[in-house]
């Protein structure tokens, strides 16, 4: 037994030991990896319920901004202003859904068929020209279909409201228990975080709720401006279903760039439907609407909030859209948005590092 003693006192620490530092150091970096492929599946399964909270979180941007906004001209308590602000915008939807329903719902079916009907004139007009032959004429065909099948979808939702209604309003009720009391929510998530991190985390939330609820202001705005000036104008020049257009349009501007594609070749197409004249006036009247989006709406609320690159944008839109479905394309901007706010926030705590730590104020001397 002797013998064996210094023998022992010799082994070095094996894997399995826990005091070893490189078997404590591959620990943690198993650790991180097992977590990180963790968080990537949980992210990929709970997809749906993840951006239904994030929407929920934008709709009560919407309302804490229509909030504020209000308190600048009604000085009442927030609770009144909360409680005006949400039911005009209940108010709102319904006019619009029972409008759209009651009065013109029976156009949408006249809409797909006039642009099914213009796609296959353009179809036949390629195919004369011998820029469409044999299979590509064929898939050409079969894109313009399926094309037309998402825009029946799409006009059958804002028709009837139904399909999505059970995560809509899983969105409003989230948005409005976010917006009742957001120091709750907000307290609640920097108690799971270290003290010396929770300043900090106040502060970037501080910045995403200003930088969201200017997002949202301009989003809302265009939306108006280019539903309602599309309807006037494709109205005032003789285009048919000049309502519906302007509705479809104002709520196709929820989705930049593809959303003004998508209304775009609406416009233009059912502009031709009705004549050369009316459709070269329909193509001013994109021009002129998106233009003044473009132009004067978008770059005074960029300048406020996160001036995002178009490209951007749009590469996130597909994206998400691929990954997510409708929800996803919708949210993309918001959700690019919050992640810029973040890293900006993150990359302006780095540059500080390596410098002197300035004198701390109170906060209300701020």
């Amino acid at each position: 037994m002797s013998d064996r003693a210094p023998a022992r006192r010799n082994e070095q620490p094996g894997p399995s030991d826990a005091s070893d530092p490189t078997t404590v150091r591959e620990l943690k970096r198993a650790a991180v990896w097992i977590g990180l492929a963790t968080a990537v599946l949980a992210t990929w399964y709970l997809a749906q319920p993840i951006l239904l909270i994030i929407g929920g979180i934008v709709f009560a941007a919407i309302l804490d901004g229509g909030t504020r906004l209000l308190g600048r001209v009604l000085p009442i308590g927030r609770g009144w202003r909360l409680l005006i602000v949400t039911l005009a915008g209940f108010g709102f939807l319904v006019w619009t859904f029972y409008y759209a329903g009651a009065t013109i719902g029976g156009q949408f079916e006249v809409l797909r068929t006039t642009v099914q009907t213009q796609l296959d004139r353009l179809l036949g007009w390629a195919r004369s020209m011998g820029l469409v032959q044999g299979p590509a004429g064929a898939q050409f065909n079969a894109i313009g279909k399926q094309l037309m099948g998402s825009l029946g979808q799409l006009t059958g939702f804002v028709g009837s409201a139904l399909g999505a209604i059970s995560s809509l309003a899983m969105i409003l009720v989230i948005g409005i228990f976010l917006v009742v009391e957001p120091r709750l929510y907000e307290r609640g998530v920097a108690w799971m975080l270290p003290m010396g991190k929770r300043d900090a985390f106040y502060e970037t939330s501080k910045r995403m709720g200003r930088t969201l609820r200017l997002l949202m202001f301009g989003r809302l705005l265009g939306m108006a401006v280019e539903g309602v000036f599309t309807g006037i104008f494709a109205w005032a020049v003789g285009i048919p279903m000049a309502a519906l257009i302007g509705i479809i349009t104002g709520l196709m501007a929820f989705l930049p760039n593809i959303g003004a594609i998508i209304s775009g070749v609406l416009i233009v197409l059912v502009g031709f439907s009705a004549g050369f004249e009316t459709g070269i006036w329909a193509i001013v009247i994109y021009v002129l609407v998106q233009g003044i989006d473009g132009y004067l709406i978008v770059p005074m609320v960029a300048k406020r909030s996160v001036d995002l690159a178009p490209a951007l944008v749009l590469g996130a839109q597909l994206l998400f859209g691929a990954l997510f479905g409708i929800l996803g394309l919708a949210l993309a901007d918001p959700i690019v948005a919050m992640i810029k706010v973040l890293l900006e926030e993150r990359a302006d705590g780095a540059d500080t590092t390596d410098e002197p730590a300035p004198t701390r104020m109170p906060l209300e001397g701020v």
